[in-house]
């Protein structure tokens, strides 16, 4: 099928959608996480096939990234199960307003329509997305990179299976065959089909939908995220902070990538660092500035991009700034706006912190790795937003939905 008939079918189904009672939605959400269940050593099959394609082509880190184990299509499973039991968010009242006139007006939550998504290699988005699109009103359109098809087509046909055996539309739920730039462009330019592009994935693909769409477009993702570890910080807090944020999952737009240090304690706090992240499985690659350099013997001096380098592996940019000021001009600097924490046990420092960075996530003493739409209490999420109109962070199911005005009189007339 190709990609223009994708669309029209989605179009289609959009109608139906639209008007799904929520006791329908949840039934299909059930029947779809139990088929993810039932088909799991398929799944897994299809992504061994897929991680074997990929061997050598390209880095391990990236391989996790497609990687599926017994686990983590369990997590898939119960991801659609929490989307389940969240509230429907569609048909809710927002605002009612009565004019003097006699007109009630009344701004009601509507959903999108069809959502187009564009992913690399992470085959878990296949169903986080469509478990939100559904239980949202809305129909998906999936469009994943090479690497991750062979994963995707069978995760989809999982989902479909599901829906349907609830008497819902297999078009609620349609993977894109072909995965060449051409039906990206597609999607890109799917004007009166498409009602939202989601990319997520890579700077390349996220500034290519950007500029290129002529469908609205969400902004997604690239993570340049930073810990600034304050002159008044508890440094085992810190430590520990540091080394969930860079090593806990080092391919996912939430890891840190950049550690700034208050000048007052770098030479106290930046050997026990170098000492905390060698220790692990995967020592970490350090890359200090000049400031920061003579403290951490062995590391390598910065580039001028490894501040402004989304690694996604086990390399940390290190710097030294002058309080909680110098943090603030570096992080607006070199920020992409996703999520920047500050490590203190200075109120007012911290106050002054999550007050200036202007990022979609802004922590005190936690990790980044946090933004995350189940950790938000969002079920899963669509990705994570980085731009302001019109959804910034996690998306979760509101940010699925649109609005409309329900204007009732009495034969009223201007």
């Amino acid at each position: 099928m190709t990609t223009l008939e994708i669309m029209r079918r989605a179009k289609a189904a959009a109608f139906t959608a639209a008007g799904i009672p929520a006791a329908q939605k949840n039934e299909a959400l059930a029947a779809m996480a139990a088929a993810l269940i039932a088909q799991k050593e398929e799944i897994l099959a299809a992504n061994a096939a897929d991680l074997a394609a990929a061997a050598g082509k390209i880095g391990d880190v990236m391989l996790d990234r497609l990687r599926l184990t017994g686990e983590r299509v369990d997590a898939m499973a119960a991801g659609v199960t929490d989307v389940m039991r969240l509230p429907d968010p569609v048909g809710e009242t927002l605002e009612t307003v009565t004019r003097p006139n006699g007109l009630v007006i009344k701004k009601v939550s509507v959903p999108l329509g069809v959502v187009a998504i564009i992913y690399e290699s992470r085959p878990n988005v296949t169903a986080d997305a469509a478990a939100l699109c559904l239980k949202s009103g809305n129909v998906c359109i999936l469009r994943c990179g090479k690497e991750a098809h062979a994963s995707a087509e069978t995760i989809t046909l999982a989902l479909r299976a599901g829906i349907t055996a609830t008497g819902l539309p297999a078009d609620m739920i349609q993977l894109v065959e072909d995965t060449s730039r051409e039906s990206a462009k597609a999607l890109m330019h799917g004007s009166g089909y498409i009602d939202l592009l989601i990319p997520r994935g890579g700077k390349g693909l996220i500034s290519a939908c950007v500029s290129e769409a002529t469908v609205p477009c969400i902004e997604t993702g690239t993570g340049i995220c930073h810990v600034y570890v304050d002159g008044a910080a508890d440094f085992n807090k810190a430590l520990a902070v540091i080394e969930n944020a860079k090593t806990s999952r080092p391919s996912v737009c939430n890891a840190e990538e950049v550690c700034l240090v208050d000048s007052r304690i770098a030479a106290d706090f930046l050997p026990l660092l170098q000492k905390r992240l060698s220790e692990g499985a995967h020592p970490v690659e350090l890359r200090a500035d000049e400031t920061s350099l003579p403290y951490l013997p062995g590391a390598k001096a910065a580039g001028e991009t490894d501040f402004d380098t989304e690694f996604l592996d086990y390399i940390l940019a290190v710097g030294t700034v002058e309080g909680v000021d110098g943090a603030i001009r570096h992080i607006a600097a070199h920020s992409t706006h996703h999520s920047d924490a500050i490590i203190t046990e200075d109120a007012a420092a911290a106050a002054r912190f999550t007050a200036s960075v202007d990022s979609a996530a802004v922590y005190v003493n936690a990790s980044t790795r946090f933004t995350d739409g189940g950790e938000f209490g969002l079920g899963c999420e669509m990705g994570i937003s980085t731009q302001k109109l019109h959804a910034r962070g996690p998306m979760g199911l509101k940010e699925l939905t649109t609005y409309k005005y329900i204007v009732t009189g009495n034969g009223t007339v201007r």
